[in-house]
């Protein structure tokens, strides 16, 4: 059986009086250290008073220059002991040795303590140091010669308050103080009680585990949707808006009219939101898609995404099972070979197996010699798949000789595998299918680089000649188009330039990239004398 944790009221009660106990406890010791320290001072004070007083006895310093016991002496300093209320006065000759003492059977022995060398060398001390009687505040003066200071140190006067005398007066000190701490351990525990009452009330009687797992399962619908989210009460108040619906709104957030947010939605919602789904709408002038879901008594919550970036998802998609296309091409074609050249073997025909597999190396071979200065591992790839994938569709593929690139192109590798991909696959697509020549010619010079692809196929309509690299331009249906724009959009802010032309039979589109720049080395930091 579980436990019950006690509610919020019980859980603020508990933890405020563990703060204020605990503060009190620290209060309480800090007032102690500092009475603490006022009472030893203060006994110091009156020890060392006292003791400067008997010093200068002439009994004393008569006493302490012969340094030899004297019962006169003692009886007339146990005597000022009682007066002063010390718990005793010790004298001491220039040996240390006792010649006064509240227990007689301890006169004639050192003194003990450790703390005689200030005053046998003409200083007054105030100590705590462990005598005969225990641990004790004391205040020691040296006696000198003739009681002229500054003379011989003929012995030592010590006075002294033992421990307990000190912490009874810190103690009578705590309890005058008692009842102020309890007064304002009292008036903590309403005022506890009071501020979780209104508390609970103020957050509707939910505890915080409730309140912590409805903001965490907030944050993390609303992380996990890719698309902007907006969430508007009855009244038409944006009342939350997810981080993506912020960015797609231009930087404008909830709490707001949806009326100023989005003009178009609030007229749609304007007499109530039914449930719809991939309902297209314009956001600041923009094509967006929408899904609308009703809330119960009123409002209504939207998510909605750029239709464009939903178009480029599936353009890249697209993209995705071109290679997965070119992987089974490969696979296909592989798989092919090794059929023909089993069959031979099978056959008794090693001689012809053996031609075909040399064919395919010297194949293989030369394709890799028309791509060894192209020293760009991912394009090499790239064309050595599209290569396998033109083989399938029954297209030829060819690399023109003398092909080359620099290593410093790498750089840029992103950028000429997404471009040349997309050049290549419209060529093939631009084929439909039917036989035809496909040419990529790669080269370099001073100024820059320049790729050209080549097909045998129709052509771009004349209707996109101008329009081509628009967003969404396409001749083969909705929800195409967006690839080469993407691409001139990466070459454009390389610097480069994508154009198509067309010469003779063939459609030629040429992509140039000026030189990149040169890597410049951190500059070293100034050092300032």
């Amino acid at each position: 059986m579980t436990r019950r944790r006690p509610n919020l009221q019980g859980r603020l009660v508990r933890l405020h009086l563990i703060v204020l106990c605990a503060m009190t406890a620290l209060l309480v010791g800090v007032q102690t250290a500092q009475l603490y320290g006022e009472a030893r001072e203060r006994l110091g004070e009156r020890a060392l008073t006292a003791s400067r007083i008997v010093a200068k006895l002439p009994v004393v310093v008569q006493g302490t220059a012969r340094g030899t016991q004297d019962a006169a002496l003692n009886t007339q300093v146990n005597v000022l002991r009682e007066e002063a209320g010390a718990d005793f006065i010790v004298v001491g000759n220039a040996r240390g040795i006792r010649l006064a003492h509240p227990v007689p059977e301890r006169l004639g022995k050192p003194m003990e303590g450790g703390d005689n060398a200030q005053p046998l060398a003409g200083q007054e001390v105030v100590s705590v140091a462990r005598g005969s009687l225990g641990l004790s505040v004391r205040g020691k003066v040296p006696v000198w010669a003739g009681g002229v200071p500054g003379s011989r140190v003929v012995g030592v006067v010590s006075t002294g308050y033992l421990m307990p005398q000190v912490w009874h007066l810190v103690g009578s000190a705590l309890i005058s103080l008692l009842p102020w701490f309890v007064l304002a351990l009292g008036l903590g525990t309403v005022g506890a009680v009071w501020a979780a009452r209104r508390l609970r009330a103020e957050i509707l009687n939910l505890e915080p585990e409730q309140i912590a797992a409805l903001a965490r399962q907030q944050r993390a619908v609303l992380a996990a949707l890719r698309e902007g989210v907006l969430a508007v009460d009855a009244g038409g108040l944006v009342t939350l808006s997810s981080d993506r619906a912020v960015t797609l709104l231009g930087g404008q957030s909830a709490p707001a009219p949806l009326a100023t947010l989005w003009p178009e939605l609030a007229l749609l919602t304007a007499g109530g939101a039914a449930r719809t789904q991939n309902l297209e709408l314009a956001l600041r002038g923009e094509p967006v898609l929408v899904n609308l879901e009703p809330l119960e008594g009123g409002g209504f919550v939207a998510g909605f995404r750029d239709r464009a970036e939903a178009l480029a998802l599936a353009e890249e998609l697209t993209h995705a099972r071109g290679f997965v296309d070119v992987l089974r091409a490969q696979t296909h074609e592989y798989q092919n070979r090794l059929h023909v050249l089993s069959g031979l073997l099978q056959l008794g025909r090693g001689e012809e197996a053996l031609r075909v597999l040399n064919a395919e190396i010297h194949a293989d071979a030369q394709f890799r010699q028309l791509l060894r200065d192209v020293q760009v591992p991912r394009l090499v790839a790239l064309l050595a798949g599209k290569r396998e994938r033109a083989q399938e569709l029954g297209i030829d593929f060819q690399i023109t000789e003398g092909s080359h690139l620099g290593p410093h192109w790498e750089r840029h590798a992103d950028t000429l595998v997404s471009a040349v991909g997309n050049l290549t696959e419209n060529a093939f697509e631009a084929l439909a299918g039917q036989p035809g020549l496909v040419t990529v010619t790669i080269g370099e010079d001073p100024d820059g680089m320049q790729v050209e692809v080549e097909d045998s196929g129709p052509g771009v309509p004349p209707a996109l000649h101008d329009t081509l690299f628009d967003r969404g331009a396409s001749s083969k249906g909705e929800g195409r188009g967006y690839g080469l724009h993407g691409v001139h959009a990466r070459v454009q802010g390389l610097g480069g330039s994508l154009r198509h032309t067309r010469r003779g039979p063939l459609t030629v589109f040429q992509l140039s990239l000026p030189q990149p720049l040169p890597h410049r080395p951190p500059e070293p930091a100034e050092v300032t004398a």
